[in-house]
């Protein structure tokens, strides 16, 4: 059995798998070209080619494939719940946490402790591996995380997300001073032309848009706010290594060794605000810097 179709309202220019793969968290261009050669995605009642051209206004049709049958059992695991209400739940997700599971991590992670707190009250666009999952932070990356309880709620929190409404600031400590006090990363992003685990600032790569904003600065180190536009794999980590300032800690991007204290990157989401897919009222929720990035603050002297 398939799971429903559902209307996807185009805001930005684009090939068919491009916009597919932009619009909907968790769908890579492969497999949204896959279900575009199946005839998935429809526009008018008609089939679309995967290098179809899409513009602001189009409407298209999308028929998922059944999600492959896994073993995703609830786990009760300890939530630090932000906001919670009928149609979404934002978390704040510790460092170390795997938001889905995926190879080498079938369980253990957020997705396995949504379902166990939000029993079957989850959407199911996203497939059987990602209920609820409108959108994603690394695993070691701290902070907040919306989720959908019901397909409505999905569609609009991913309408927000392709239209930039919903807003993202993170706090992240950089290696290095900036020359100015705010400033905008315009790059864009895509695989690793020779590490495919990586990403990189690449000219056929996506829309990357981060705009920055200095708090502080002492000791080689510099603390920043970072706001996302778009939400691309890595984004930020990405940008501030394409400016000479790799996020402290981050072993793919920037430093070689571990920084004694940090599991990875120092990066914290700390504000998320959305419309309410009921409501339509702005909802802003905060989750406050966590110990372990204050220690960092501390150790640099940068507070």
């Amino acid at each position: 059995m398939e799971l429903p179709s559902f209307p996807l309202t185009v805001t930005e220019p684009g090939r068919a798998d491009a916009v597919l793969a932009a619009a909907l968290d968790g769908l890579t261009r492969s497999s949204a070209q896959r279900w575009l050669e199946e005839g998935r995605v429809t526009l008018g009642g008609r089939p679309l080619k995967k290098n179809a051209k899409l513009q602001p206004g189009d409407e298209v049709l999308i028929t998922p494939p059944q999600p492959v049958s896994v073993d995703l059992v609830p786990q009760d695991i300890p939530l630090d719940v932000a906001y919670e209400d009928g149609d979404v739940i934002v978390v704040n997700k510790p460092v170390g946490m795997v938001v889905h599971p995926a190879p080498g991590h079938p369980d253990g992670t957020l997705v396995n402790a949504l379902l166990y707190h939000c029993k079957n009250s989850l959407s199911g666009i996203n497939g059987e591996l990602r209920p609820g999952i409108v959108h994603r932070i690394d695993r070691d990356t701290s902070g907040l995380l919306i989720a959908a309880k019901n397909d409505s709620a999905h569609l609009s929190l991913a309408a927000q997300l392709q239209d930039h409404s919903l807003f993202r600031l993170y706090h992240g400590v950089a290696v290095g001073t900036f020359r100015e006090d705010t400033g905008t990363v315009s790059a864009p992003i895509g695989r690793h032309k020779t590490d495919r685990k990586r990403m990189a600032v690449t000219p056929d790569g996506r829309e990357a848009v981060t705009h920055w904003r200095v708090v502080d600065a002492r000791n080689g180190h510099t603390h920043l706010t970072c706001r996302l536009e778009t939400g691309r794999t890595h984004q930020i980590r990405v940008h501030m290594a394409y400016l000479g300032h790799p996020l402290l800690g981050d072993t793919v991007y920037g430093a070689k060794k571990p920084v004694p204290g940090l599991a990875g990157q120092c990066l914290h989401a700390a504000q998320l605000t959305f419309t309410h897919p009921s409501t339509g009222e702005r909802v802003t929720v905060e989750a406050p810097l966590p110990d372990w990035f204050t220690a960092v603050l501390k150790h640099y002297t940068l507070q």
